[in-house]
Formats: C-alpha cells, sequence, structure tokens
C-alpha cells in the first residue's frame, strides 16, 4: 500500500496477482480503457469481490451514447454476480449476518449512510451521501466502483445478498438492478391496491416489465404485456402474460391494447410503465381505473413531457408513484424470486451473448443495436 492511499483511506490492504483491471469509459464515441488497480484498501465494513459475469443495463447504453450526464471517467456497469476474496473488519449482508469469504453475491447499486433523514425513512437509495456502482467519476481509492471490471470494491452501507452457488450467471447478474427493481415496483403497487386477482398492464417487455409480469403472476394478477417488438411480446406469455398488446396498433384491430384490456370486466387496477416512452407513460396513466394506481419505473433519461390531466387524477382518485432503484429488502426479494422461479419462467433467456471484458464496447454496440435483452460481460 502506498503512503498516499493509507492517508487516503486507511484499512487492510489487499494485493493480488495479477492486480484487478477495470474498464474506464471516457466521453462518447470513445472506447473504454483499461487500467490496473495493484492495490486495494479495504476500510471497515468493505468487501472485494470477483466478478463473475456482470450484464449491460440500458442506462449503460444510454450513458454511452450520451443521453445522460455522468461525471466521467467512471466505470460502468453496476449488474453483476461475483465471490469475496478479501473482507473489512465487520463487513454484513442486508440481513446483518457476517460476510465471508467466498459468499457467492449480488449487491445493491447504491451506498448509503443508515443514519441520514432518507436512510431513516427507509429510501437508503436517496441517501444524502449516496453513491452509486457504475456512476461514479473515477477516484483514488475507489478505482473499481463498477460492474466492468475484474473486481469491484464493496463500500460500507450496500446491501450485499449471498446467493445460491448452483445457479447460472445468467440468471443472477441482473438481480442487482432490473430484477431488485422490478420487485420495488411491484411492492409500491401493492402499497396501494391489492394485486392478486386484479387485472395488471405493463408497458415495455424488456428485462424489468417481464420481471414484473412473472412476479405480479405469481401473486395471482392477471397480466397484459404491451410492446411494439412482436419477439418480446412471444417472450411475456411465457412470463406469465394473459395477453399482449402492440400499441401500435388501431383500438379496434385484434392485438390492440383496447381489444386485450376489454377480455377484463374491468379497468386495470396497475398500470406500469418499464419502458419510459412518453407515449406509454401517458397510456399507463390512462389505462387504471377509479382508485388505481400508475408505477413510473422506465423514465431513468430525458424524454418529452407528459401531458396530465389533473382533474382525472382527482375524480379518478387515482395513485401515481416513481420507483428509482430500491431497498434493500428488494434486493433480497429479487434474489429469493430468482432461485425459487428460475425453472418456471425462462430467466435465463433475458440474458443473450457473452462478451469478454476486453471486447466491452463491442458489447455495448450489441445491446443498444441487438435484440437481446441483456449482454453478458465476463472477465477475460
Amino acid at each position: 500500500m502506498t503512503q498516499a492511499a493509507s492517508e487516503l483511506r486507511p484499512g487492510l490492504s489487499v494485493q493480488l496477482d495479477p492486480p484487478p483491471t477495470a474498464m474506464v469509459w471516457l466521453a462518447p464515441g470513445k472506447q473504454h480503457e483499461a487500467i490496473a488497480v495493484p492495490t486495494v484498501v479495504l476500510a471497515p465494513g468493505d468487501a472485494l469481490v470477483e466478478i463473475e459475469l456482470a450484464t449491460i443495463c440500458g442506462s449503460d447504453v444510454h450513458t454511452t451514447l450520451g443521453h445522460r450526464t455522468v461525471p466521467a471517467p467512471l466505470v460502468l456497469g453496476h449488474e453483476q454476480v461475483g465471490q469475496v476474496v478479501a473482507l473489512g473488519t465487520g463487513a454484513i449482508t442486508a440481513a446483518g449476518s457476517p460476510l465471508a469469504l467466498g459468499d457467492r453475491v449480488v449487491w445493491s447499486v447504491t451506498v448509503g449512510c443508515g443514519s441520514c433523514a432518507a436512510c431513516g425513512r427507509g429510501l437508503p437509495q436517496k441517501c444524502s451521501t449516496v453513491r452509486k456502482y457504475g456512476h461514479e467519476q473515477l477516484e483514488r481509492g475507489w478505482e473499481l466502483s463498477g460492474g466492468f471490471a475484474t473486481h469491484v470494491h464493496l463500500r460500507a452501507g450496500t446491501a450485499v445478498v449471498p446467493v445460491d452457488r448452483a445457479l447460472d450467471a445468467t440468471v443472477l447478474a441482473p438481480v442487482s438492478c432490473g430484477t431488485a427493481t422490478a420487485a420495488a415496483a411491484l411492492d409500491a403497487a401493492a402499497a396501494v391496491t391489492p394485486i392478486a386477482g386484479e387485472a395488471v398492464v405493463v408497458f415495455g417487455a424488456g428485462l424489468i416489465g417481464l420481471t414484473i409480469c412473472a412476479m405480479a403472476t405469481d401473486r395471482g394478477a392477471r397480466v397484459v404485456v404491451v410492446d411494439p417488438e412482436s419477439s418480446r411480446r412471444a417472450l411475456a406469455s411465457r412470463f406469465g402474460a394473459v395477453a399482449t398488446a402492440d400499441p401500435v396498433l388501431d383500438p379496434e384491430v385484434a392485438g390492440s391494447l383496447a381489444r386485450a384490456l376489454a377480455t377484463f370486466d374491468e379497468q386495470p387496477a396497475v398500470a406500469v410503465d418499464a419502458s419510459g416512452s412518453p407515449a406509454a407513460v401517458a397510456s399507463a396513466i390512462g389505462a387504471v381505473r377509479i382508485g388505481g394506481v400508475c408505477i413510473l419505473v422506465g423514465s431513468v433519461f430525458p424524454t418529452d413531457a407528459v401531458p396530465l390531466d389533473p382533474e382525472r387524477v382527482v375524480r379518478r382518485l387515482l395513485t401515481l408513484r416513481g420507483v428509482h432503484n430500491y431497498a434493500p429488502r428488494h434486493l433480497i426479494e429479487a434474489a429469493r424470486f430468482v432461485e425459487a422461479r428460475h425453472t418456471v419462467y425462462p430467466l435465463h433467456e433475458l440474458v443473450g451473448a457473452t462478451v469478454a471484458l476486453s471486447d466491452l464496447d463491442a458489447g455495448i454496440a450489441a445491446a443498444a443495436h441487438g435484440r437481446a435483452v441483456r449482454i453478458a460481460v465476463a472477465p477475460d
């Protein structure tokens, strides 16, 4: 450990051979650059995890295309699974038990302090000092801050969940973002209205939308999934959807949203937009019945504004809720869901091709232009 690193953040010095490598993103249109991190200093509560597999989230793609403002340079990636290879003193799991060397784990997108007002309200993802994996500017002492690397340095305040050692990594890697966010979205809806026996409409058949479909089906809901891509609509049926709809079809045409919703006795109790499309958001708000709830989870990049009729919201007693990231309980729920239900739903099909870490830029290009729900990234 160098003197500068020791002064920066005292703790346990870890040196691996070969040293951990991270892929650094600089700006739109530029290739990632690899950096080696010879020394990692683990403060109390920290852990070092060797990455087994990461997946490319849509937000990673939006960042590299310049659709999101981020503090570059940085190490992207926040969906991954790995194995604990070093521990700071007192490192714990999300359930409060000691974290152990060799544990196979997933972890939260965010690092919370646990003591501010937001953390006290059960919103650690909005902590006043929040740090986010795959979103922070490269800094000395925390170079391994994203999943597109051979290792990730987990900071104290991260929710860490041990997972099944036998389960396929393609099922587990998305848990840290997409699957846990789906759990949070459904939890937000269930806080307003019962799910069992109700009609639910989900806009967007990406990883989050399809996972919401499966989770809602498990809770006894009848789910309609709306997506313009036929292959994703076909996949939605295998995730429990009782019907699918193409949003561009005229209402009177078979396969339209209007025709799909007409099969129910009344309008859906819940609508979830997992696409971020302004048109889908407007349709979601208009789809729910009196006393229903509309959950917005896909709008994580700048878009055009959506017209809102406040009288309709008032007279129909509608609830409109935004969901961004999740709390530790949702990460635990997501991990347990994939462990228990991976043989029921084709969760492994939510990840397509795997590229080597050194081919990360090709993987991101494939994620931007391909049809696979996720592209995986494996250390070389």
